[in-house]
């Protein structure tokens, strides 16, 4: 059975949805867990690891300021010696048509799902490297990636910027014993997705020849395994995790 027992893993945007999933599942096989996101919710987050009898971290960390990235790096560091996991998942999604769009709209999204998955591996790599070992999986999306989807322009570019970012850095860090990897969902369940309305849901729903959106813990489930030494010969490789969506 996979085990990170002893391992410190750091999850952005890990408050809610498809991250709080992650935080969850990396915690439940006992490795301890830094949650770094924008909102109070990751004081909540860490209580519940806590009572799952691992430990964790709550740092604020905004993506967009490499200050904040910095820090929170530092702040790991500091307390545990070392970063063997970082997730890269903070990300947004506004939907918009491109003729609506405007250049603070782009670069807005690129900036958070695309520039932060660059602030953060950076400032992890160091000591990655220094230790001659980590795990990076970074959450881009079947969007861009694999499949196109209207009023997702900006999106599905910075999803698709990140798989680029993937397979080039796995070549630079496979030296230092460094996997690098990422994970392409598809339609999954959260509070942000129910709120696209119910026929929206039930559309996407009957697409799926699995018969149901995922689930966090779906993608995280993968991010487990990724994180694990059981995944130590993959690297620069796009796993997608979607129940058939995107083989129709």
């Amino acid at each position: 059975m996979v085990q990170l027992k002893g391992k410190i893993a750091i999850v952005t945007g890990a408050a809610q949805g498809i991250g709080r999933g992650i935080v969850l599942s990396l915690a439940k096989k006992v490795a301890k867990v830094a949650v770094a996101d924008i909102t109070d919710k990751r004081f909540e987050v860490v209580r519940e690891i806590e009572q799952m009898g691992s430990g964790g971290l709550a740092i604020r960390c905004d993506v967009l300021s490499k200050e904040e990235v910095d820090n929170m790096a530092k702040e790991v560091i500091e307390k545990y010696g070392k970063v063997d996991i970082l997730v890269n998942n903070a990300g947004i999604y506004p939907f918009q048509p491109l003729a609506d769009m405007m250049e603070q709209d782009w670069d807005k999204v690129l900036d958070v799902n695309l520039k932060g998955v660059f602030y953060c591996t950076k400032a992890i790599l160091p000591k990655m490297m220094e230790q001659r070992y980590g795990k990076i999986i970074s959450v881009s999306s079947i969007a861009g990636s694999v499949v196109g989807f209207p009023n997702l322009v900006h999106y599905s570019a910075s999803k698709a910027g990140i798989m680029g970012f993937t397979k080039s850095l796995a070549l630079e860090v496979a030296q230092y014993g460094i996997n690098e990897n990422a994970i392409a969902p598809g339609p999954v369940e959260t509070p942000a997705t129910r709120g696209l309305g119910e026929e929206l849901y039930e559309q996407t729903r009957r697409a799926i020849p699995m018969g149901r959106w995922g689930l966090p813990e779906d993608i995280a489930n993968l991010v487990v395994f990724l994180a694990s030494d059981e995944s130590r010969f993959i690297t620069g490789q796009c796993i997608v995790v979607d129940g058939g969506y995107t083989l129709q």
